[in-house]
């Protein structure tokens, strides 16, 4: 299914992965890990056709289907149910149907029989290839990502960002691929919808690559580990499933400090008979002999891995504003016919914390775009209180031009800052040297978390609106996020599926969408995060 060959990747000139051949069979659940910005997400673009290797090969057999962390495929129009049944292609027949269909409702005489010739003849192609119990499928799998029938009767461009990743989630699990390649798939899930993902997976057939910093999926699914270590640019492989994985790499570590100290202890002692050596003048070359046994034995000890870096993240110190930085009067959005949300009132106070819950579709993500000026309400307004200065983190990025660079993103944030200063911020968002040339469209999921944050830092916002902060964070720099949002002295206004990030924001009030109901933060309604 797949044969990789002393593949190579690199990112500008930095080496992310050595040399490195392995392969992929039917049966084989690989859990993809690694710290955020270590090569994940390249690797796995290349393995699915979508980048290039620096060295080596990829060979490729039967179907694939590619989930990425920032899916933007389809026609903006499309109907989302028809985004999924395109996977074995049968939008197209579907459409034909459709056309055939509204021809013999308007038309009359030779114009209606044409019409129904040719829906017979759509028909038939659909029945044949199992088009009726396909569909039923196809409804069967989106219902269970959380979808909604009314939300598959819709365009793509009316959907949230987390209905559109689902949307493509169903694509790929109904296209009856021999191979998945899934990048962060539990993202935007309610908790139901990945308990069903994780059994989908524990029984797929095919070979499966998945990125995930969700343990409990990696734990439940895979059967062998890819550790990508950022440090050394090397991929070490571990055919077992996530306990023994973690099992074993503490072994390592054990073993790996016991050997160091036995070595240091040796060249300890070696180094100090070569000074004592190295007093005599008919002893010297015995000395210098005896200095490069030590450094030869420290040499031959892989000692202990380097731990990983993390970005340090602390929001800014928020600029002085009035009592009530923001206010929603009445906010409606409808798309169309399809009404999301109306008359929904709302008042961010200085330093007031809120969380928005809801279902997914309830319009959570919509009412932080309005609030943020990315969007225009239907109806109703949007005002900003004396000295509001907003910052905006998006689930979607869509804060960042993915056509300049991250140096030029960074500086569009932060104007009064100069070149060494954004570089320094930068540096501590673990953007070093050509990394900072690099366009934003080529980052991963977690190196887009990680610039985002960086110019909401550099921000001096004193309301901030967090849409799934911690998103494709690995577990340490989600525990930086966490920590930020805990300290942060401005208001907030987050969106999140974790409870880690209601917990660290410790809510005042909270917003339930669609109904626009607000009320004062009680444990009672901690239960419904999972399910937002």
């Amino acid at each position: 299914m797949l044969q990789v060959k002393d593949i190579e990747v690199r990112a500008g000139a930095r080496l992310l992965l050595s040399p490195v051949s392995f392969q992929v069979i039917a049966g084989d659940r690989i859990g993809l890990v690694g710290r955020n910005g270590a090569g994940k997400t390249t690797l796995t673009r290349i393995l699915a056709g979508e980048g290039i290797p620096a060295g080596g090969t990829v060979n490729r057999s039967g179907q694939f289907g590619y989930l990425p962390q920032d899916p933007r495929s389809g026609d903006p129009e499309q109907i989302a149910r028809d985004r999924i049944l395109g996977a074995r292609g049968l939008d197209q027949v579907v459409r034909r149907m459709r056309r055939a269909e509204e021809a013999m409702a308007t038309g009359d005489g030779a114009e209606r029989d044409e019409a129904m010739a040719a829906y017979t003849r759509a028909e038939a192609a659909f029945t044949a290839a199992g088009g009726y119990a396909a569909e039923a499928e196809a409804a069967r799998i989106a219902a269970n990502l959380g979808l909604a029938d009314r939300i598959l009767t819709q365009p793509l461009k009316t959907l949230s960002g987390g209905q559109r990743r689902r949307i493509e989630l169903a694509r790929i699990l109904f296209s009856d691929a021999d191979t998945l390649l899934l990048d962060e798939p539990t993202n935007h899930l309610d908790a139901d919808s990945v308990v069903w993902l994780r059994g989908y997976l524990q029984s797929f057939p095919g070979g499966l690559i998945v990125i995930s910093h969700d343990t409990e999926l990696l734990q439940a699914v895979v059967n062998k580990v890819f550790h990508l270590d950022a440090n050394r640019a090397e991929l070490d492989i571990y055919s077992m499933d996530w306990k023994r994985y973690l099992q074993q790499r503490e072994t390592d570590e054990k073993r790996r400090r016991r050997e160091l100290a036995n070595a240091e202890r040796k060249a300890s002692q070696l180094m100090a008979q070569a000074d004592k050596m190295r007093a005599k003048a008919t002893k010297a070359v015995a000395a210098q002999n005896m200095a490069k046994r030590a450094e030869k034995l420290l040499a031959g000890v892989e000692g202990e891995r380097r731990t990983d870096a993390v970005a340090k993240i602390r929001f800014p110190e928020p600029a002085p504003c009035g009592k009530t930085p923001l206010r929603g009067h009445d906010l409606s959005k409808s798309y169309g016919s399809l009404e999301v949300f109306t008359a929904v009132d709302l008042a961010i106070d200085k330093g007031s914390k809120v969380v928005i819950l809801g279902l997914n579709g309830a319009g959570k993500t919509t009412m932080l775009r309005l609030l943020a000026g990315m969007e225009t309400p239907s109806s109703g307004r949007v005002e900003l209180g004396h000295g509001a200065r907003l910052g905006y983190y998006a689930q979607e990025h869509e804060t960042l031009d993915v056509k300049r660079s991250v140096l030029d993103n960074m500086k569009s944030a932060s104007p009064n800052l100069n070149d060494t200063e954004v570089r320094k911020v930068l540096g501590s968002f673990l953007f070093t040297g050509d990394d900072v040339e690099k366009p934003a469209g080529v980052l991963s999921g977690g190196e887009k978390t990680r610039l985002a944050l960086a110019m909401l830092v550099v921000s001096a916002a004193n309301v901030l609106l967090l849409d799934e902060p911690t998103n494709n964070l690995d577990p340490a720099s989600r525990g930086e996020v966490l920590n930020a949002i805990r300290t942060y002295a401005g208001a907030v206004v987050l969106v999140t599926h974790d409870p880690g990030a209601v917990e660290a924001l410790e809510p005042d009030r909270v917003l339930v969408m669609p109904d626009g109901v607000e009320d004062l933060w009680s444990d009672d309604y901690a239960e419904l995060i999972d399910l937002a």
